[in-house]
């Protein structure tokens, strides 16, 4: 699925690629693009300030559990493909390596 397609909105998904803090976003979907970059890339991190983060964003317990299982999900399904050697698709950019050297080292 390709979001810019499915949302008809190319930039704010570009965006949300390169640095969701420059997208035009709600306070609650910030919150939880920096939950889910953190569970990411520093799941051992996790605390209940994160949590409590989303909370007071007004997301549920059964949002925050939802979105952390979605979460999880595609990062083990990523984690996989990586393991098994599978290649990305060329639409799929950036490298890990480019995005973390850009943005993705600031969550």
């Amino acid at each position: 699925m390709d979001f810019g397609l499915e949302s008809g909105n190319k930039e704010l998904a570009e965006q949300l690629v390169w640095d969701y803090r420059e997208a035009n976003l709600s306070k609650e979907d910030r919150a939880l693009c920096g939950y889910a970059v953190k569970l990411t890339l520093a799941p051992g991190e996790m605390s209940e300030g994160d949590l409590d983060v989303l909370r007071d964003s007004e997301w549920s317990e059964e949002q925050i559990v939802v979105a952390t299982q979605v979460i999880g999900y595609f990062n083990y399904i990523n984690r996989m493909a990586d393991a098994l050697g599978v290649d990305p698709e060329d639409w799929m950019t950036p490298s890990r390596e480019e995005w973390l050297a850009r943005k993705g080292r600031d969550y």
